[in-house]
Order: structure tokens, then sequence, then C-alpha cells
């Protein structure tokens, strides 16, 4: 028997429901689940405050990692440690919130050696997004050692994942956070400034006194735009995250006056190779620096109350779940 957390339908509660593996989706991977984590996206679905999951019933949970026990394809091995991250899972095909999954192999990457599953479900789409944003910058032709890097929702997963990618790349990152409470842990993580969110959550000034090198970004709305109008001439933002909104009140002046560029960061479709790419930066950065401050370790079915606690800005770091 199967153990998931399932939406039966559109605007049901959910909760955990045991079930036969032929309610799998069918799909030639089966992998038996070891971890998954708890991203923004995964708690406003388990707590019903958005309409994340499109189809029904859903499994939710958009990170995955475990070994695989079979595979029709012929890709995987029976006992290879992969991750899924991104392309629906949790939204349009069954996630991660589960004992078992059924997967297209095209979605898997081999974990890299040395990566625990732990070290791997903590790094996540959080991980992966951050990476991606470091890429993102550099192929732009942004120097990240540098000037300063500004990184918003420091203490969230996307925010520390980055805090840590920039520290190893040798950047001086600033964090922005509200909580000042946690600037210890901030810079633990790598931040070599910490500024108030409360800075940028005013109106934003078409332009404003230069001040970052870039940024990476996660919230949208009026810290995005704040952000855009102090980044220095010929600075870029990379953006991939609408934590406080979608909208962004901003004017064209950041962009033909200064230059600045707005790069937008998805990493749900990402290319396997850009995947892998960003899975090895994580390896060689979990490798010289251990996670384990950072996560924090719970069973699965204490999900639902933290889930609640991460939308009320009750936790930092990443949520690791495991079996």
């Amino acid at each position: 028997m199967v153990e998931s957390w399932i939406f039966k339908e559109k605007g049901d509660a959910g909760g955990w429901v045991s079930h036969a593996e032929a309610d799998l989706p069918d799909e030639d991977v089966l992998i038996d689940v070891a971890h998954s984590a708890i991203n923004y996206k995964d708690a406003l679905s388990i707590t019903g405050s958005a309409p994340i999951s499109r189809r029904f019933p859903m499994v939710p949970g958009i990170d995955i990692v475990g070994t695989v026990r079979e595979d029709r394809s012929g890709r995987f091995a029976a006992g290879a440690r992969v991750v899924a991250t991104g392309f629906g899972l949790g939204e349009t095909h069954w996630g991660g919130y589960a004992t078992q999954a059924r997967l297209k192999p095209d979605w898997l990457v081999p974990l890299p050696d040395g990566l625990s599953a732990r070290d791997a479900a903590a790094v996540g789409t959080a991980g992966l997004t951050a990476a991606m944003a470091l890429d993102a910058l550099e192929k732009h032709g942004i120097a990240l050692r540098e000037g300063e890097i500004v990184v918003s929702g420091a203490t969230g997963g996307v925010g520390s994942f980055a805090l840590r990618l920039l520290d190893a790349a040798g950047a001086h990152a600033v964090a922005m956070t509200g909580r000042p409470e946690e600037e210890d842990y901030l810079r633990a993580q790598g931040a070599k400034g910490i500024v108030a969110r409360s800075e940028f959550e005013q109106d934003a000034k078409p332009i404003a006194k230069e001040r970052w090198s870039a940024g990476i970004d996660v919230a949208g709305g009026k810290i995005l735009a704040n952000i855009l109008a102090t980044t220095r001439y010929n600075g870029a933002v990379a953006a991939c995250g609408l934590a406080q909104s979608m909208d962004l009140p901003t004017s064209v002046a950041p962009f033909i006056l200064r230059g600045v560029s707005l790069l937008g960061v998805d990493s749900v479709m990402a290319s396997q190779a850009r995947r892998q790419a960003a899975w090895t930066r994580i390896g060689e950065a979990v490798k010289a620096r251990p996670l384990d401050d950072m996560i924090f370790e719970h069973g699965f079915k204490d999900v639902a109350q933290l889930s609640r606690d991460l939308l009320a800005s009750n936790r930092k770091g990443r949520i690791v779940l495991s079996w």
C-alpha cells in the first residue's frame, strides 16, 4: 500500500490516505520516496491559501528525493538515487507527499556524488532556483565578486541558498529581511550585511541612489521595484518569486537611464542540462559547507502545521520531510 496526502477534488481540505500502488499515475519510473520539503508553493497548497493544484485527485509536494524501484524505460537502474523538482509536480502531476511516486524519466536528475538524500531535499526547488538565479546573473555578465548583491526573502529557502551560493562564489551578499532577530542565522548563511525590508516596502521612486551591483528577488511588488530603482549602472536583478505581489509598480527609468536588466528565472520547466549544471554547483557548495544549520527535519505527517507556520513566517531555512 502507498500512503499519500490527497486532494480528492477542488476545494477539498485534503489529508493522508492509504491506497494501492496501481492508483499512482502510469509513468515509467517508480520511486520510493525518502524525503520532500515544504516550499512556499507547497504551503499555499496544503493550507488551501491558493489554488495550486489544477487536476484532481492530486498529491501535493513539488520536490521528490528517493531511490528508483523500477524503470520501464531502462534509463535508471534500481537503487539509483534521484531528485525531481518542477514539471507540474503537485499541480498537474502527483507530487512528493507520498511513500511512492511514478514519474517520467526526463524529470529525474541523479544526485551528485557526496550529496545525501536529506541534503538534496533541503536543496529542492528552493536551492535549484537560487543556483539558476546566480547562473542567470553570471551569463548576463555580472561579476559576482564585484559590488554588493542584495537578496530579498533572505530567511526563506531560496534566499538562504542564494546567500550560501553567493558566499561560495566570493560575493558580498546583503540579506534583506523583516526579521532582524535572525541576523545571526543570516550571517551564518553567508550574508556580509543586513538591510531592513521596511526600507523597500514603500512606493518606489522611478530611480534612486545607486546601491547594488545585482539582486536576487523572491518578492515582486514594491520590493522588486525598489531594488530596481537602486541597482547600479548596467546591473541586473534575477526575479524568481512573488511572495509580496505579482505586480511590479515601477517605471522604465532604471532600464533606460541605467541599463538595468530584469532577468526572469524559472526552474519549473528548465532543461535537464540547466538542472544538471545547477545541481553540480550545489553539490560542490554543500561539500565545502554542510547544510546542517539550515535544515529543520520533521515527519511527513506534520506537513499541515508546518505549512501554516511557514506562511506565518514562523520558520526559517529549509523544512525537510522524512519517512
